[in-house]
């Protein structure tokens, strides 16, 4: 299977570290971005959802690629964000795109590890012949769980979504195209993928769903000073930082087993975004070397599933990669869910 193209969209509502209240006297902007590695994020509208993003994200796809839409055997959604519990947001994604009723579409919920297992799952599907062509979009507005009193998670997260075009391997669209419009023929290797779900409480939106569908709103503080609302985005931010240095490193060793390759053999490192301090512990424990080290989140903050595939992105239509490199993609959080795989651009 390959990674033909991919296209990432923000809000229009771009929000820096200056503009975000309740930042405790220690905490000023500037601390903020050396330490997060983050000055702005794009935060969704009131009325704009995670399926309104991946509409857009996927009709530009379309229409930048001259993509016919009865070309496309499945859409697959990924979001925890859905715009209702039903019908499933990528059902309306495709009656939004005009693509053809003979096309599945299904959502499926994971977070920072959510373009990895989407990659594979489409690749299952293709390599198997049951379809040929599909779109895979990521989208999440996280901005709608935060309360507006906590600033621990309000100076990390963004909102975004992205479209990537996947095929065939011998599929050809795109091929005889130049520049930034030249498909990327991302080869995807083998994966490594895993699950912890022992940690399921410690990166939580606690209300809405089943088990909790309601309850209070009062505001609790956090050691930090921080406040959050019972009901709202919690993050245990060093149960999740031990969490990642711990598996993420024994991931990458596995997925280079899994694709005969060594840690040399890799030319550049795409980590999910999650903040600059995690970034580089994990770059250190890894000893990954820093020129080959991707980190883009200054402009985006963390947009969940969509860091990856907006890396990607960049590092194709910049040139920062080129034909016959290698590409670890690695994403990891919430769940406790990580994965990984190399592309390979052909």
């Amino acid at each position: 299977m390959k990674i033909k193209y991919i296209n990432a969209v923000f809000p229009e509502n771009m929000v820096d570290n200056a503009q975000i209240d309740y930042l405790p006297d220690k905490w000023s902007p500037e601390k903020i971005e050396k330490k997060l590695g983050i000055r702005t994020r794009a935060i969704a509208a009131a009325d704009e959802t995670s399926a309104d993003l991946a509409t857009r994200a996927a009709r530009q796809l379309m229409e930048k690629h001259q993509i016919s839409p009865e070309s496309i055997d499945f859409l697959f959604f990924c979001t925890q964000s859905p715009d209702y519990f039903l019908p499933t947001s990528a059902c309306m994604i495709q009656n939004n795109l005009g693509l053809p009723t003979t096309c599945g579409a299904v959502d499926f919920n994971l977070g920072c590890s959510g373009y990895i297992y989407g990659l594979a799952m489409a690749r299952g599907m293709i390599d198997s012949g049951l379809i040929k062509k599909a779109i895979f979009v990521t989208g999440e507005t996280y901005s709608k769980f935060i309360y507006e009193k906590d600033w621990s998670v309000r100076t990390i997260f963004g909102d975004a979504a992205t479209a990537s075009l996947l095929t065939s391997d011998n599929d050809t669209f795109g091929d005889d195209r130049q520049g930034i419009l030249k498909s990327m023929n991302g080869n995807i290797g083998n994966f490594n993928l895993g699950t912890d779900g022992a940690g399921w409480e410690n990166l939580i939106v606690p209300y809405g769903g089943m088990r909790q569908p309601t309850g209070s709103n009062e505001e609790i503080e956090s050691d930090n000073g921080s406040i959050r609302r019972a009901g709202d985005l919690y993050m245990h931010g060093s149960k999740i930082f031990n969490f990642t240095l711990d598996t993420v490193p024994i991931a990458v060793e596995d997925v280079l087993v899994k694709n005969s390759m060594d840690l040399a053999d890799v030319d550049l490192f795409i980590f999910h975004q999650a903040n600059k301090h995690m970034l580089s512990a994990l770059m250190k424990k890894c000893e990954i070397p820093s020129e080959k080290f991707y980190v883009n989140m200054v402009e985006y903050g963390n947009t969940v599933s969509n860091t990856i595939p907006i890396a990607l992105q960049e590092v194709w239509e910049k040139g920062i990669v080129k034909k016959g490199d290698r590409i670890m993609l690695v994403g990891f959080g919430v769940g406790y869910s990580w994965g990984a795989t190399i592309v390979t651009l052909d």
